[in-house]
C-alpha cells in the first residue's frame, strides 16, 4: 500500500539511531569475547533525561547478586526502535511498558515469560500483576511506578490571577478564554515528537466516546474515518487556538519551561513534568493538577490515563538466572522506593513501598488513581507499535498543522489500520 505523505518516513540522525539500536547494546557491553555474559546481566534503558537516568543509577545500585551494564537509549530512539531492538540481540533485562504493546511482544515471542518470578513477588496489588499479564494469564511484565495524566498548573498563579479549577469542558473553555485576555498562553503544547499530542486524543476520546470505545479503537477494532472520532477531532479544533503555537517544533520540557516561567497557564501532560520544576527552589512546590474535566455527563470523567513503567525479559537472555533474580529485585519496595525518593514524579506500583514521604501532589495522584474506575495507559501503549508510531502519530501531527483536513486524515488512518491490522 503507498503511504500518504504525511506517513512517508524521514531520513536523518533519528532513522540511523533506529537502525543501530539493535547493536547498541552489544557495543555498549563489548563484542571482543572479554566479557562473560554469564556473569553480567545487561539491561537496556530507554532513561536518558537527567533526572530518570540518575533515578536509575541508584537504583542498580541497590542491585548486588550479580554485575550489571546499563546500555542507556535516548527515549524516544529506544521505543521506535523496539521492534528491531527485540529481533536482534537485546538486553537480557530492559525498560518498558504495561499494555496492549507488551501483550503484543509476548504475542510474537520477543519476551521471556516471567510467571516463576512473579510466584515470588510479594506485595504488588493484583491490578498491577493484571496488567503484567497476556490474555491467557502468564505474567510478561514487572511494573515498578506509574503516573498519572492532568492538566497542571502553578497554584500561585491561579492565585495571583483569581483562577479556579474548572470542573467541566465548558468551564475550563472559560478559563483559557480569560487567560488569554490577560496575555497568557492557556495551554502549553509540545508535539515535536508526535507522542505528545496522544495524550490530548486519548483524553478526550474517553471523555467523549467512553473507556470501553477508547480501548476497541486503539485495538483495531472500530472505524477512525467513524463520526465518533470525527467528533474528538471537532472538539480539539475548538481547543487548538488556546494552544501554544509552532508546537511541532517544541519538546515537552521546552513547553514545560513555559508553565515554569509563568508564560502559560496550564500543560496537559504526564506528571513527570515535575523533573521541569525539580531544580527550581521558588517552583519544586509550586505545581498542582485538575482531571481532564468532563464533556459528556453521561460519560463522565472517571478514567484516569496512568502508564505504568517497568521491565521485560527477553526471550533468550544470556544470563538467565541473573536476569531472573534481577527481575525479582525490581519488583521489591526498596527498588522503587530508590527511584522515587530521586524522582518524585513518579508513584510507586508496589503496595508495600514508604509513601511517608510523598509529596502532597503524588499523595493526590494516589487518590486519583484510587477513585478511577477505568485507567488507561496511553495511545502508544494500548495499540500496536507500527500503528502508534507510524500512523497515529504522524496524524496527529498533520491535524495540528491542517485541522482543516481531519477527513482526509482520518481517512488515511482507516486504510493504514485496515493494512496493519488485517495483513
Amino acid at each position: 500500500m503507498k503511504q500518504p505523505a504525511f506517513l512517508l518516513p524521514r531520513l536523518g540522525r533519528r532513522s540511523f539511531l533506529l537502525g543501530s539500536l539493535g547493536v547498541t547494546a552489544a557495543a555498549a557491553v563489548g563484542c571482543s569475547g572479554s566479557v562473560d555474559y554469564t556473569k553480567v546481566v545487561t539491561v537496556g534503558s530507554d532513561q536518558s533525561d537527567d533526572a530518570p537516568r540518575k533515578a536509575f543509577a541508584e537504583m542498580m545500585a541497590g542491585f548486588t547478586a550479580h554485575e550489571t551494564k546499563v546500555n542507556t537509549v535516548d527515549h524516544e530512539t529506544f521505543k521506535e526502535g523496539i521492534t528491531n531492538y527485540l529481533q536482534g540481540r537485546p538486553d537480557d533485562v530492559f525498560t518498558w511498558f504495561a499494555g496492549y504493546r507488551a501483550r503484543y511482544f509476548a504475542e510474537k515471542e520477543l519476551v521471556s515469560d516471567i510467571s516463576d518470578v512473579w510466584a515470588n513477588v510479594e506485595g504488588m496489588p493484583e491490578s498491577m500483576k493484571n496488567a503484567s499479564s497476556t490474555t491467557d494469564g502468564r505474567q510478561i511484565f514487572m511494573p515498578m511506578t506509574y503516573y498519572p495524566w492532568a492538566v497542571f498548573y502553578r497554584p500561585s498563579l491561579f492565585a495571583e490571577r483569581g483562577y479556579s479549577e474548572p470542573k467541566t469542558f465548558d468551564e475550563w473553555m472559560a478559563l483559557n478564554q480569560q487567560m488569554a485576555s490577560d496575555g497568557l498562553i492557556p495551554m502549553a503544547f509540545a508535539a515535536k515528537d508526535g507522542w505528545e499530542p496522544m495524550g490530548t486524543f486519548d483524553m478526550l476520546n474517553l471523555r467523549i466516546n467512553g473507556y470501553d470505545y477508547h480501548i476497541s479503537l486503539l485495538a483495531g477494532n472500530e472505524a477512525w474515518d467513524g463520526d465518533q472520532v470525527k467528533k474528538v477531532f471537532e472538539v480539539w479544533a475548538q481547543m487548538l487556538p488556546y494552544a501554544q503555537e509552532a508546537a511541532l517544533g517544541r519538546t515537552w520540557q521546552e513547553a514545560a519551561q513555559s508553565l515554569l516561567q509563568k508564560q502559560s497557564g496550564t500543560f496537559l501532560l504526564g506528571m513527570f513534568l515535575q523533573q521541569q520544576f525539580a531544580a527550581s527552589e521558588e517552583a519544586k512546590d509550586d505545581l498542582d493538577f485538575f482531571i481532564f474535566p468532563e464533556i459528556d455527563p453521561a460519560i463522565g470523567a472517571d478514567v484516569v490515563e496512568a502508564p505504568i513503567d517497568g521491565f521485560m525479559m527477553a526471550a533468550d537472555p544470556r544470563n538467565l538466572q541473573g536476569s531472573r533474580d534481577l527481575m525479582l529485585y525490581l519488583s521489591t519496595p526498596e527498588a522503587a522506593d530508590i527511584i522515587v525518593a530521586a524522582d518524585p514524579s513518579r508513584i510507586a506500583a508496589s503496595s508495600l513501598a514508604d509513601q511517608s514521604n510523598y509529596s502532597a501532589l503524588q499523595k493526590k495522584a494516589v487518590k486519583v488513581i484510587e477513585e478511577a474506575k477505568n485507567i488507561s495507559q496511553f495511545l502508544d501503549r494500548d495499540s500496536r507499535p507500527d500503528f502508534a508510531s507510524t500512523v497515529i502519530g504522524p496524524a496527529l501531527q498533520a491535524f495540528i498543522r491542517d485541522p482543516g483536513n481531519i477527513d482526509s486524515i482520518l481517512d488515511t488512518v482507516e486504510k493504514q489500520k485496515h493494512f496493519l491490522f488485517t495483513s
